[in-house]
């Protein structure tokens, strides 16, 4: 959910936004998929400088430059899962980030300023944008722009990176997956101009075969071909490769149905390659092992970092598992959380917090009660009070007709896609660690 998302999520030097992903190197400011991943040198001097009095609407108190958008998103996401009606100023601040090409940015100092060349549109935040914005209902005209921006930045490969023109990550794909199915899409027949490739074509991409390591295969890799397992693109392409985004139905803790890692006894290296289904349960075993190994958490991803526990990796893994049908196993993990998190989300903000409540709804856990913290009041207290109301059937008339109009805003992504290196939306899918 980056990244991912956390919600930041980690992500390369070299890789804009990887999420926040949740999804990044340190300080990100995203919290969340994308941890905290740290803003890539070339931002430094970005058009949209950091505000010196937030705006109004906006959930967190920190930053925006980096993770506006993804934390704003994760947070109405999260509120509406639970059944509150978003208040109708964050809405709009959301809706108001948006630039006229349906492109959104993590951050717009001036939304009445139109997105020009330098604006950094970022797929994370915008898909991040775009399954918030489908679940509150009332904003198809933005959903619709929203969607056919991200159409047409797809790569040849058939994924997508943070960055249209870069080369495609796992964790950007899932997210933009997770955005297509929001929004009523199919994506396996989302296809590249060139190639004619789908979505899942380009995830499986990033999955360790048959031929890699016995203690690697199941596993995906951030972006580079032969890189190192990464557990946060393993955890976004576990719940990519099943079609689903952020939210996913809750899974029965009762569930023993065991995760199966890929088939290679048959000495196949492809095994599994080409069927999303069995790459999702070969990334899910993967997880599966590596929570077992380290005691039912997962360690951060980040290069030349402490192997410390990863809160909002740990959190993706739970959805991912949650996803696949598999409530036992990740029933432990959310135990693990349960225990642990509550610091790291108090310190992160609002994605991290929103992270938890769709790592709770997946579980059928009741965020409300969550360790003993009350994950719901939490964040809803780091912005705008929501309406203790179904949003869906009562959008404000308000909102709906903002919603189509305001158009401007640039997203750089904060690591939503922790990855090779990394650190949704992210990241995407950019975690802070305990």
């Amino acid at each position: 959910m980056a990244p991912m998302a956390s919600m930041a999520h980690q992500a390369p030097l070299t890789h804009p936004v990887a999420l926040l992903a949740r999804r990044a190197a340190t300080a990100l400011a995203a919290a969340a998929v994308l941890g905290a991943a740290a803003a890539p040198a070339a931002y430094a001097d970005s058009p949209s400088a950091s505000p010196k009095k937030l705006p109004d609407g906006l959930y967190g108190t920190k930053d925006p430059q980096y993770d506006g958008v993804w934390r704003q998103s994760l947070a109405l996401l999260a509120q509406d899962t639970v059944g509150l009606r978003p208040a109708a100023p964050a809405v709009r601040w959301l809706v108001g980030q948006q630039c006229a090409d349906g492109s959104f940015t993590a951050f717009r100092a001036e939304p009445g300023k139109p997105c020009d060349s330098k604006t950094m549109r970022d797929t994370n935040q915008t898909a991040a944008a775009v399954q918030a914005l489908a679940a509150l209902g009332g904003h198809g005209d933005a959903v619709k722009k929203a969607v056919d921006w991200l159409k047409s930045v797809q790569n040849e490969d058939g994924g997508w990176s943070s960055m249209a023109g870069s080369a495609s990550d796992a964790n950007s794909t899932s997210v933009v997956i997770g955005a297509l199915a929001a929004a009523g899409e199919k994506p396996q027949s989302v296809t590249s101009k060139k190639g004619g490739k789908t979505p899942y074509d380009g995830l499986l991409t990033f999955q360790l075969g048959c031929d890699a390591k016995e203690g690697e295969r199941g596993a995906f890799t951030f972006q580079l071909k032969g890189a190192a397992p990464n557990a946060d693109a393993t955890a976004a392409a576990a719940t990519g490769a099943r079609g689903k985004g952020f939210v996913v139905a809750p899974a029965d803790h009762r569930e023993e149905t065991p995760v199966k890692p890929l088939n290679c006894k048959d000495g196949s290296e492809k095994a599994g390659k080409g069927d999303p289904a069995q790459a999702a349960e070969g990334g899910g075993a993967y997880l599966v092992a590596q929570l077992d190994k380290n005691g039912q958490h997962l360690l951060s991803a980040m290069p030349g970092a402490e192997k410390q526990p990863d809160v909002g990796n740990t959190a993706d893994a739970v959805v991912a598992l949650a996803a696949g049908g598999h409530g036992a196993a990740a029933a432990k993990p959310l135990k693990w959380l349960e225990k642990n998190a509550a610091d790291w989300a108090g310190q992160s903000g609002p994605a991290a917090y929103a992270q938890l409540v769709l790592a709770a709804h997946a579980t059928g856990t009741d965020p409300r009660s969550f360790g003993g913290t009350d994950l719901v009041a939490a964040l809803n207290a780091t912005g705008p009070k929501p309406a203790a109301a179904p949003q869906k059937d009562t959008e404000d008339a308000e909102d709906s007709t903002d919603g189509g109009s305001i158009s401007v805003w640039w997203v750089i992504g904060v690591g939503l896609a922790i990855g090779a290196g990394i650190g949704f939306l992210l990241s995407n899918r950019k975690k802070n660690q305990l």
